[in-house]
Formats: structure tokens, sequence, C-alpha cells
């Protein structure tokens, strides 16, 4: 059975939107060029740069304050404000090497360039998640089955009742609870995300044995991720050790608060669909582009937002076209928008306050027995 539509549209009008999207993602990507490349390369740089010069500072304010037995207030304060200054300034640096470097990176959006240290293969991210357990998860498996009950295991990221489609447990009484928690230690919830725990405990041996080596290879990139931010950097500053952990510290809780508020509002807001595995049966090219439409939510900002959200304020084009450079996703937007308008199709588009205001509500709601499915509900804004 094909996927509901909000509007009626024959198979010949499907085939030509798809058409059109291929025209859209083909021309795009015959275009790619030098600008392009630059682009990448200088943000790899500057991003580089601005994590080391944050790093570094933290290191200076360590300094001024380990020179003097009993700081004046005056030092104090210094020391407390470079603290914070470096700490926004890791965050930052890792925001945009998490969303709009290592992500797209990952993607292959930029394997085009032929260059091996900027490359899907060999790229590792800043992130207590293995990057080959990343890719299989997110690459292979949400961006194959987008939306799709059974099959996208980001739905709810398997903790969560997002739809009512999910059948209603107690356990997710606290799912406001543990929502709070997801969004504080969100690169955790990743890192853990690809391992099956069903099949760890309930699973076969061969099950359990694959498993137990996610979880392994996990733990592993973990303690990379914790020696670096937590022991070694902090270590530099001696008997200042405290006073550098803690803005690493605060920079990876930024890191998280953004991707996690950036991801659900891309996925989960008000007027979203969720499908069921007979929906997608004999699934053409254009009915899944169209799903990608309605599975995926946009979010409205300037040119910083585009940056700091890794161009997943487009999360509509980057679901149509996930391996397109993101920097071209502002210039395909309009004309992905047009369609939709020509068509009668939904454009999700709104403010981050309507996304995520939305997207806090269906947690908050479907933690509850019951609810109506917002997902399909007629209340869509387009930009």
């Amino acid at each position: 059975m094909p996927i509901p539509l909000p509007v009626e549209i024959s198979e010949e009008a499907l085939d030509e939107l798809g058409r059109e999207l291929d025209h859209i993602y083909d021309s795009t990507i015959a275009d790619l060029g030098a600008a392009d490349e630059r682009y990448i390369r200088r943000l790899i740089k500057a991003q580089r740069s601005l994590a080391l010069g944050s790093r570094l500072v933290m290191l200076a304010g360590a300094a001024v304050r380990g020179r003097a037995r009993q700081p004046s207030p005056g030092r104090r304060a210094s020391s407390r404000m470079i603290g914070g200054v470096s700490m926004i300034g890791l965050g930052v640096a890792k925001i945009v090497e998490n969303m709009e470097i290592g992500h797209n990176v990952m993607h292959g959006q930029w394997d085009w360039m032929r260059d091996p240290d900027i490359n899907s293969v060999t790229w590792e991210w800043d992130n207590v998640c293995p990057s080959d357990q990343w890719k299989h998860g997110h690459n292979v498996v949400h961006h194959t089955w987008t939306n799709v009950m059974g099959k996208d295991r980001d739905i709810g990221y398997e903790i969560m009742r997002v739809t009512p489609k999910q059948p209603w447990n107690p356990v997710y009484l606290a799912q406001p609870v543990y929502n709070t928690l997801l969004g504080w230690l969100f690169e955790w919830g990743v890192g853990v995300h690809e391992t099956d725990f069903n099949k760890l405990l309930k699973g076969t041996a061969q099950d359990r044995a694959d498993q137990l080596q996610s979880l392994k290879a996990t733990g592993a990139k973990a303690a990379r991720q914790v020696a670096k931010d937590y022991v070694l950097w902090p270590a530099l500053a001696g008997s200042a050790f405290v006073s550098v952990l803690v803005p690493n510290v605060g920079a990876n809780l930024i890191r998280n608060l953004w991707s996690y508020m950036i991801i659900f509002c891309g996925h989960f807001p008000q007027g979203v669909y969720v499908f069921d595995e007979a929906d997608v049966e004999g699934e053409t090219r254009a009915r899944w582009y169209v799903r990608q439409l309605l599975g995926s939510a946009n979010i409205k900002g300037g040119a910083a937002f585009h940056l700091l959200s890794g161009n997943l304020d487009h999360q509509i084009e980057h679901h149509l076209f996930p391996d397109m450079p993101s920097n071209r996703y502002q210039r395909v937007a309009p004309r992905v928008k047009a369609l939709c308008s020509r068509y009668g199709l939904p454009y999700n588009s709104a403010s981050l306050s309507r996304q995520f205001g939305t997207t806090t509500l269906k947690i908050w709601r479907y933690s509850l027995p019951g609810g109506t499915d917002v997902s399909i509900d007629r209340d869509r804004v387009a930009s």
C-alpha cells in the first residue's frame, strides 16, 4: 500500500516530481567546483584553529589563577571570564565539527574531492560514537527507512514515544525526564544508539557477541574522548587541573544540547509523518522522495544558524539529497519549496521556537496513554 499523501496526486505527477527533484540534484552535483572545495577546507582550518585557540586560552586562564596562592577578587573574576570565553569557544568548535563538518563528511558529501583526509571512509569525528557505527545506523538505516515504524530506530531513539503508532507502556511516563537527560548527554545517547540492547539481553549467542563487540568499540572510542577532554588537556594545567576540566565539561554540554535541539527539531515537530512498513512496499524513487519531504522539517534561520546547525536547519533538503554538500542546501531550498507548492505538498518550515515547542509538547503528550496523531495534523507552517 503506498504512503498516505495529504493531497491527491496521480502516479504520472509523482513521477514528474521525482524527475524534477533528480534534476535539482544532478545539476547541483555537476556544478560543484573550486568554490565548494575552498569552503570546506577553510572551514576545517577555522574550526581547528578555534578549538586549539580555545584550549590554549583555557590553559592561560588556569595559569592566571595558579600564579597566586590567594588570588585577588579581580584575578578570580578575570580567570572565570577567561574560562567562560574559552568554554564557549570550544563548545562552538565542537558544534561545527560535529554538525557541519563531521556529519556531512561522513555522509560522503565531500568524497568527490578525492581527498583522503576529507573523506567519508577516513573521517573520525569528535564524538564518543565510532564513525563506522554512526554511518551504518544513520546513513544506511535512518536515511533508507526514514520514519518507518519497525525499521527506523531514530523514531524516538527507541526510548521515547513520539507518535500514537507506538503502543503505550508505563515506562513512557518518565520520558519527559529521560528526554531532558538525553539532551544533556546527547553524544552518549548517540554512542550507544547502534547497540541493540534487546538482542544483547535476549538474542542468540551470535546476536550477543555482535552487540558486545559494538559496545566494546564504543567504549574504546569513549575512553579516548574522555582521556583527551578530561585528563590530558586538564593535566597540562598542573595544579589548576580543575580550572581546565570544568570548561571542557561545559563545552561538551553546549555541543550536546545544541545538537539534540537541532536534530529533534528536524525530525519530531508537529506536521512530521510516521509510516508503517506496508506504506513503503514497492516504493518508487518518487515516493521515496515524498516520504523524505513528509518525514522531515526545516528551521528558519540566518547564515550563522545555517553554519551552527550543520545546515540541518534544511533537514528536508538533507533528507532528499543526503550526499549533496551541505553548503548547497540554501540554494536548492527555494526550488524544493516551489515544487512542494506546485504539487500541493507540505513544506514544514518554521521558527526554532515553534519546532522545538511542538517537539517538546509531543514528547510530554505521548508520555501519557492515547493521543491523536499530530504527525498528520493540518496545522503546518510554511516559510
